[in-house]
């Protein structure tokens, strides 16, 4: 992976399976099925029923003939089929891990930073969300989504096209079938009788994160997240939020926010200026920012409290310039003890005023 031609091959097999990974278009369902269905005889079973949802929403609200009452809702990946599955997922994976010969070894670790982390972050921030904002799902189905992640399977796809790893014809079989649900189809929820399986959304829109092509849920005039029946995730740069911040801030609900990232959030929305006038916070002190040359340190007294206490917001420039060149303002809740916005921000760094003004520059 230390030459060129490598790694362009890498970023464009990744690229590809992005695309796959964040489709909005129609599931396949025959193809989905079809490889469903051939993983559950993989294991001994008869293929399942399938019950078709519009989204992980509908998911968790249906419970179909053949589930007990609230099955849905319980611990995925701790339902006897999905562990069954997870485990198949693991020998596979295991089983193409151990063909890679000794000089392989660094070209899979590039791999794993070129394609598999990517994906695996890529569809932890942009799809997941979700799944999580349905049902409360946390770190405890983490094994199950990640089964259904594409970044397994791209890598063991990279592995296998980039790096020149051979496998035998069953380990080619089995990971084909797991490249055509990943392909073919959302998340899904296997019982032994009947396998819930999710449409895709119709509209996910994302933002470039990373340069290693990882994206994150961004829409500032909408749901970055939306499916056919109307379920929708609002997110503002990768952080999750609720609709409000998106589609009406005003300063008095972020004034009754208690969560510091959707306040955060919900500030960027409406632009500093325009909050601190909405809010009518008084300025405080100005100073020039020596962490920062060419800036200015803001302090103002602040519209809410934090934990109770009184607070101020200390308005500062980043230190390093965004993606597209410039530099975010933000603002900083610090306590409302503070008049100088030197020490202010040297608290905010664990520095006293007069630490924080020998700095050269703040990234």
């Amino acid at each position: 992976m230390s030459h060129v031609p490598q790694r362009e091959a890498a970023a464009t097999l990744r690229d590809r399976w992005l695309g796959r990974s964040l489709s909005t278009r129609p599931a396949d369902r025959p193809a989905a099925e079809a490889a469903i269905s051939a993983l559950y005889r993989h294991i001994g079973l008869s293929p399942p029923r399938f019950h078709w949802v519009t989204s992980p929403a509908a998911a968790f609200a249906t419970v179909p003939a053949g589930l007990p009452p609230g099955r849905l809702l319980e611990r995925v990946d701790a339902w006897p089929l999905a562990q069954r599955l997870i485990e198949l997922r693991h020998r596979l994976y295991g089983a193409v891990s151990a063909r890679i010969r000794r000089g392989q070894y660094a070209m899979e670790r590039e791999l794993r930073d070129e394609v598999y982390q990517p994906l695996l972050t890529t569809t932890s921030r942009c799809l997941l969300p979700a799944v999580r904002s349905a049902h409360n799902a946390g770190s405890r189905d983490e094994v199950w989504y990640r089964t259904l992640c594409v970044s397994w399977v791209a890598h063991c796809d990279a592995l296998r096209r980039i790096a020149g790893v051979a496998l035998p014809e069953e380990l080619t079989k089995q990971l084909g079938l797991w490249t055509a649900v990943a392909t073919a189809c959302h998340w899904w929820w296997p019982s032994e009788h009947v396998c819930v399986v999710s449409e895709r959304p119709a509209e996910l829109h994302t933002e470039p994160w990373t340069e290693t092509g990882e994206r994150r849920p961004h829409r500032d005039d909408g749901p970055a997240i939306r499916y056919a029946d109307g379920w929708a995730v609002h997110a503002w740069h990768g952080t999750v939020v609720p609709s409000w911040v998106i589609d009406d801030p005003a300063a008095e609900r972020i004034s009754l926010e208690p969560n510091a990232e959707v306040r955060r959030c919900a500030i960027e929305r409406i632009g500093w200026p325009a909050y601190i006038e909405q809010a009518g916070l008084r300025l405080v002190a100005t100073a020039p920012d020596p962490g920062n040359p060419g800036s200015e340190l803001r302090l103002y007294d602040a519209a809410y409290h934090d934990r109770g206490r009184n607070a101020r917001v200390l308005l500062a420039v980043n230190g390093s310039a965004e993606r597209d060149g410039h530099r975010k303002r933000y603002g900083l809740l610090v306590p409302g003890s503070f008049d100088d916005p030197l020490a202010a921000a040297g608290w905010t760094y664990g520095l006293s005023g007069e630490q924080y003004a020998q700095l050269l520059r703040r990234t």
